[in-house]
């Protein structure tokens, strides 16, 4: 009986070591999980609104296309060598600032007084930090100011000589307001102020220049991008030049953190062009990232919800484009048609103007 008891506790004890062995070996065994890249995509806009087709000539799409290739190419080439979504932003919109045919930057539009005064912001969904700039008259890309007041100030909004005093502090080049006007805007103002004072242009030639534009003379130009990159975050920037005819120091939705640009890493990113005053009150950008966070809908079904239901119902019009934090792009617009362009997470990119694109 002793010799069966010690062979028992000789057994257990080999069993237990063997239990302790094979748990270590299993644990030591198990794959490790490694942190995997978030697929990356980008999303732009050059603005929404009657884009009339039959009136734009093969040229002058061609012209517009070309540019948003440019841009979308090199925010994505950014996210491409793992730069974050807010050095993306920043690479396109400049770019889009810098074409004379977009309504931000060179080539915006003229206030009453004949003079150009520009908005921007810039929002990263990773913390909920922004910043913004709006009537800024010297800074040659106002989306570069628009950071600065997000990397180097405790604020989210400057405006007007205090925003162009604190540029020159950060060293971002500053421009007479002279380097952001075009021809093509001047007529624009001149033709808007002659109807004011009833004057009829009906008789007088139509204007080449002018003519050669009336295929978007309605367009609500804003130009904007969000971006997510390989870490999953999110980041969305607007810039414009406001409206034509702007008076009283008029400020619309795009530097209104909310209303015309939002991000937030648990949603969505987005960036809005259109009518402002609209956009401000129902302040788009954030209502569809609530949407999508409290409802648990997609990020197409929650711009259409506001950009095709809540805006129209309020006589609202323009469009969003987005990003959400799957990677996911979406484009809505009431309007006619939308300067816009997408590189998917699949590395798809589209280029479309019209409605029917």
């Amino acid at each position: 009986m002793k010799l069966l008891n010690n062979r028992l506790r000789s057994f257990e004890r080999g069993y237990l070591a063997f239990l302790m062995i094979a748990m270590t070996t299993t644990c030591f065994s198990l794959p490790v999980t490694q942190d995997r890249e978030n697929p990356i995509a980008i999303v732009i806009h050059g603005g929404a609104g009657t884009i009339n087709r039959e009136l734009m000539s093969d040229e002058m799409e061609k012209k517009y296309r070309e540019v948003l290739k440019e841009a979308i190419d090199s925010g994505y080439q950014i996210l491409k060598n793992d730069g974050s979504s807010t050095d993306a932003i920043i690479a396109t919109i400049t770019i889009l600032e810098d074409s004379p045919l977009f309504n931000a930057g060179h080539g915006a539009v003229f206030n009453h007084d004949g003079n150009i005064e520009l908005d921007a912001s810039i929002m990263q969904g990773s913390d909920l930090n922004a910043g913004a700039v709006a009537a800024v008259s010297r800074v040659k890309n106002p989306i570069t100011l628009a950071l600065a007041v997000l990397e180097h100030s405790p604020h989210v909004m400057l405006v007007g000589e205090g925003a162009e005093m604190f540029a020159k502090q950060q060293g971002i080049p500053l421009v007479p307001n002279q380097y952001f006007k075009t021809e093509r805007r001047r007529l624009q103002l001149e033709e808007i102020l002659a109807k004011e004072k009833g004057v009829s242009l009906t008789k007088t030639p139509p204007n080449p220049l002018l003519a050669a534009y009336r295929f978007d003379e309605k367009k609500l130009g804003t130009v904007g991008a969000v971006a997510i990159d390989k870490n999953g975050d999110i980041a969305a920037g607007t810039s414009t030049g406001g409206m034509t005819n702007k008076r009283f120091g008029r400020v619309g939705d795009v530097p209104v953190i909310g209303a015309g640009t939002y991000a937030d890493n648990n949603s969505c990113g987005i960036s809005a062009t259109g009518h402002g005053e609209y956009f401000i009150r129902a302040a788009v950008a954030h209502d569809i990232c609530a949407r999508m966070e409290y409802k648990g809908i997609s990020l197409q079904q929650a711009q259409d919800e506001v950009v095709q239901d809540k805006l129209v119902k309020m006589n609202g019009s323009g469009g969003v484009i987005g990003v959400d934090k799957d990677a996911n792009v979406a484009f809505s617009f009431n309007s006619l048609g939308m300067y816009r362009a997408s590189i998917n997470k699949d590395g798809v990119r589209q280029i479309k103007i019209f409605k029917d694109d």
